[in-house]
């Protein structure tokens, strides 16, 4: 009986011991799935913010009158391009004309471009226009304090064709009296 509890224990101690030691296996949570979201969409810039709704109707008075006034006059551009065309100096120096024998006239100079293009790129192309304009303005005498400029890149199309001839309209500077 004493040698077969020294079997059993010779048996059982290295099972238990090796049971006791035995690691716990550590169930392994499935590694959550990190969803990536996809990028979103690339969005057209934000458009200008309008016109404060109180000054749009007094804006829009005074440019209807100067729409009846022969002076002011657009001028066009080149696709992507902001310098003054040769066809367009005369223009502005009739405009320029106006501009100093009517001394107390404020301006607005409003950049704008065909459809071609981002938003982005078309509001700096129309913000260049708009300035190139002033400048030349400008430099026949023209204050500078008298003449602000705005871009409307592609927003405002004059023409929504898809072909040069309307594009052509749409690529201009075009004046609007602010105050009298």
């Amino acid at each position: 009986m004493r040698k077969s509890n020294l079997v059993i224990l010779v048996i059982l101690l290295p099972l238990i011991v090796f049971l006791g030691c035995a690691k716990k296996v550590v169930k392994e949570e499935p590694a959550k799935e990190v969803v990536k979201e996809a990028a979103p969409a690339p969005k057209e810039a934000p458009k200008p913010a309008p016109a404060p709704v109180a000054e749009k109707p007094i804006v829009e008075a005074k440019r209807v009158a100067v729409e009846e006034a022969p002076a002011l006059k657009d001028i066009h551009f080149d696709f992507d391009k902001y310098n003054i065309r040769d066809d367009a100096k005369p223009v502005l120096e009739k405009n320029a004309e106006w501009l100093i024998k009517n001394k107390n006239v404020k301006i607005q100079i409003e950049g704008h471009c065909d459809e071609r293009g981002t938003s982005e790129y078309n509001m700096g192309l129309g913000e260049r226009r708009a300035k190139s304009t002033k400048d030349y303005l400008v430099k026949l005498g023209v204050d500078a304090n008298r003449i602000t400029t705005i871009s409307y890149g592609k927003e405002r199309p004059l023409c929504t064709e898809k072909n040069e001839a309307c594009w052509q309209k749409n690529r201009r500077s075009h004046f609007v009296v602010t105050s009298k």
